[in-house]
């Protein structure tokens, strides 16, 4: 069914191009777009799209910009969930956890975005849009500067977590997108997860 987007012929084209296009990734990530096939979802000539976008490069590198800017969101939205009143500990853990499960949840339900997100860090040629979320691994290093802080990690253990984090949750997300974890239900899945987030968080706070 032919998408369109009532409103774009008032300027609005280049998000309407843009959403259009992260519909059609959304499950199957950047092999699913093609400069007619976004315009055509659209409803619009493949040659309304040169107008915003020099090729289709530059519009999967800024549809991939908007992936990271909704995983950031996710993990955002799910450390808002964290219960303000706990101590400052408690509650830099928690955040690495909430981090962590947000990150599997967005790959498990939007793979194609994930991957998109993941592919490549170059921006596009348009820049950071205003407004725009800390991405991801802003976000991972302010956690774990809260752990520190909090007393919860030793100094020496700071140095360098971010990699071992990050191993583990892009780890996890792969093995659910692309791996072993693909044949599990959504609540199995986010036992393990949670189970390897114990993990990782037991090792960073380990008394040495």
């Amino acid at each position: 069914m032919k998408r369109t987007s009532p409103g774009y012929h008032h300027g609005n084209l280049r998000s309407a191009l843009i959403e259009a296009a992260l519909d059609l990734a959304r499950d199957k990530g950047a092999g699913a777009l093609g400069l007619r096939e976004v315009t055509r979802a659209v409803g619009v000539s493949p040659n309304a799209a040169y107008r915003h976008f020099a090729d289709l490069r530059a519009l999967v590198l800024t549809v991939a910009l908007e992936a990271r800017h909704r995983l950031a969101r996710a993990i955002i939205d799910r450390l808002d969930t964290i219960a303000p009143g706990l101590d400052p500990a408690r509650r830099s853990t928690e955040r690495l956890r909430a981090f962590g499960l947000a990150y599997v949840e967005f790959a498990q339900s939007t793979p194609g975005w994930y991957e998109l997100a993941c592919a490549s860090q170059e921006a596009p040629p348009d820049g950071v849009e205003e407004g725009a979320p800390p991405p991801p691994h802003l976000i991972l290093l302010g956690i774990l500067d809260e752990m520190t802080r909090a007393g919860v990690m030793a100094p020496a253990r700071r140095t360098g977590a971010e990699w071992s984090c990050w191993s583990t949750v892009h780890g996890l997300a792969e093995l659910r997108v692309h791996g072993p974890l693909q044949a599990l239900s959504g609540e199995e899945a986010v036992r393990l997860a949670r189970l390897a987030l114990d993990t990782l968080i037991q090792g960073l706070t380990a008394k040495s």
